[in-house]
């Protein structure tokens, strides 16, 4: 295929993408031994969202022939591969590109609360001023999602391009530009809004590869992964943010709510990994060679599993977890026809023998079982909480909870005057001891199964409640209230809650589940040896790992040498 034959927008049903085949791994380019010293010119990295190991070995083995099944075939597969907690995608993208977790990335979920910044509201300019700065009083919403695009209906993000979504590709290499900054909080130190990228503490595989001079590129969901960037900022060159909330039929549907438009719109960066195989940045028109670190996130696995149906088909697991159902195992033959296509695309160019594919999630998701959803109004639940402190505590003048953030676990950051031990224990009292018939006819929070039914519940669906220096000590903080970004309140959920008022969601991510946090994990490359490693690992190591199948030192990320994370025993 010439380059010119890339630049189309890949549609799902593209035969060239769905028909895409697989040959025999090539060798080891001449001269090269097949040892621990050999390095690769080229990571291509892939996250599939959402993905469990055990959907990786379900698929290979019902698709032996299959795109996936490939990579084990010359490669390493860590079978027991867990992501950072929380099971978040900015955490767990993050612990991906810096090897490291929250307590040392500061990055604790994409939406969270700092009680040092000031809120975005403090000034109604992009600018503040010193005047705003001086008249405010800490705590910020720290709110790194689509929220904080320019418009984020659009595909674009506001960026104004025409032919949306053909013209996606069009789309700027630089989304900081996309981010509307009166939604960010505000340093009071210096009284500057703050970036994504100026809130992560540590360097990224990217910024390490840019002072060696090498190419690097991403592509992502939303603008706000900017942060990926690092410190510095000037981390990824191409850098490709299609926004996966925006608006993405006449009928009002974003492009993860019906499976097929979010295989859609991962088409749209397959085909800008397709660009970059062939040597042009995203959008096919500047040749600019092939990056040295590249790659993408799937959604469409994840929203295979969040979707009750999708298109009159039964989305998520059949037979008690153990199967895929319809959607889910659409969106895996999609994933693995877009890998097809990317590995005959190397083949094409000439660079299958130079590159290694890693290829893991961010996260899981839970339940698997659809008899184990349990669906908790935590709106509801939150308020009465609030309420039951001011009852009892007249001299409050700010609601207990600051901020809530709870998907299938539990984040809750106080209000900075009520960061008491008193609150700690008020709240784990009231968490532990609320109990709800389903209903709501007895005042408590409304929860339901999986057919919408009321399901009775315990212990606001919760097994345990960290608070104070316990939620500290979970997360391997030095102490709690030293550190401004650190959950007062970490909610560990029995299995199969998720934290919502809708029955659009059938499972979720974010929590400690092992269903969020046990996730494929695979180093491949012609050469590697096929190898089924089962020590325990983690998805935090993948960074060093870059560094060194690239031949650079692995220590040069700064979380790297505070956690001593390890990189990952390849046989090469």
């Amino acid at each position: 295929m010439s380059h010119a034959a890339v630049r189309g927008v890949i549609s799902v049903g593209s035969a060239a993408l769905l028909a895409a085949t697989l040959s025999g791994p090539a060798p080891a380019r001449s001269g090269q031994a097949e040892n621990d010293d050999r390095t690769y010119d080229h990571i291509l990295l892939l996250s599939v969202d959402g993905m469990h190991q055990y959907d990786l070995r379900w698929y290979v083995g019902h698709h032996p022939g299959s795109a996936l099944a490939s990579l084990l075939h010359h490669g390493t597969e860590f079978t027991k591969a867990r992501t950072p907690f929380p099971s978040d995608s900015f955490p767990g993208m993050v612990g991906q590109v810096t090897g490291g977790n929250p307590r040392t990335t500061g990055i604790y979920y994409d939406v969270t609360y700092n009680h040092r910044f000031l809120d975005p509201t403090a000034s109604p300019s992009a600018v503040p001023t010193r005047a705003d700065c001086d008249a405010a009083s800490p705590g910020a919403h720290v709110t790194f999602d689509e929220s904080i695009d320019k418009n984020p209906d659009r595909l674009d993000a506001g960026q104004g391009l025409g032919r949306l979504p053909a013209g996606i590709l069009q789309m700027t290499k630089s989304p900081q530009t996309l981010i509307d900054p009166t939604t960010l909080p505000i340093d009071p130190l210096s009284c500057t809004r703050v970036y994504p990228h100026q809130y992560l503490k540590v360097n990224t595989v990217f910024e390490v590869a840019r002072r060696h001079d090498l190419r690097t590129a991403w592509s992502d969901k939303h603008p706000a992964y900017e942060i990926l960037n690092g410190p510095s900022g000037t981390g990824v060159q191409d850098l490709f943010t299609p926004e996966v909330a925006s608006i993405a039929s006449k009928q009002g549907e974003t492009w993860t709510d019906v499976n097929w438009l979010t295989q859609r719109y991962d088409g749209f960066k397959v085909h800008a990994v397709l660009n970059q195989i062939a040597g042009y940045d995203h959008s096919g028109t500047t040749h600019v060679g092939t990056p040295a670190i590249f790659g993408m996130n799937f959604q469409s696995v994840s929203t295979a599993e969040k979707l009750p149906t999708s298109g009159g088909h039964v989305g998520g697991y059949l037979d008690h977890g153990t199967t895929p159902g319809p959607v889910l195992r659409s969106a895996l033959h999609y994933v693995d026809s877009a890998l097809a296509s990317m590995i005959s695309a190397l083949r094409r160019t000439g660079h299958y023998d130079d590159t290694a594919i890693i290829l893991s999630a961010k996260h899981g998701q839970a339940p698997m079982e659809r008899s184990a959803l349990t669906r908790i109004d935590d709106s509801t639940l939150i308020s009465q909480l609030n309420a039951a402190w001011a009852a009892t505590h007249p001299e409050a003048v700010q609601p207990l909870v600051a901020a809530s953030l709870n998907d299938d676990g539990m984040l809750l950051w106080f209000s900075n005057g009520d960061r008491t031990s008193n609150a700690d224990a008020f709240a784990t009292s009231f968490l532990l001891r609320y109990d709800g018939n389903g209903t709501g006819n007895d005042g408590s929070a409304k929860a339901t199964d999986i057919n919408a039914d009321p399901k009775p519940y315990a212990a606001a669906g919760l097994t345990t409640v960290k608070a104070g220096a316990a939620a500290a000590h979970f997360l391997d903080t030095p102490t709690k209230r030293a550190r401004a970004r650190v959950p007062d309140v970490i909610g560990i959920v029995q299995h199969g809650v998720v934290f919502t008022d809708k029955t659009k969601k059938i499972a979720e991510h974010g929590g400690n589940d092992p269903q969020d946090r046990h996730v494929p994990l695979v180093v491949s490359a012609p050469g590697l040896e096929r190898t089924v490693r089962s020590s325990m690992t983690k998805t935090t190591q993948i960074a060093p790992t870059i560094l060194r199948l690239l031949g650079l030192n692995p220590s040069a990320l700064k979380a790297v040498r505070i956690e001593g994370t390890a990189t990952l025993p390849v046989d090469r």
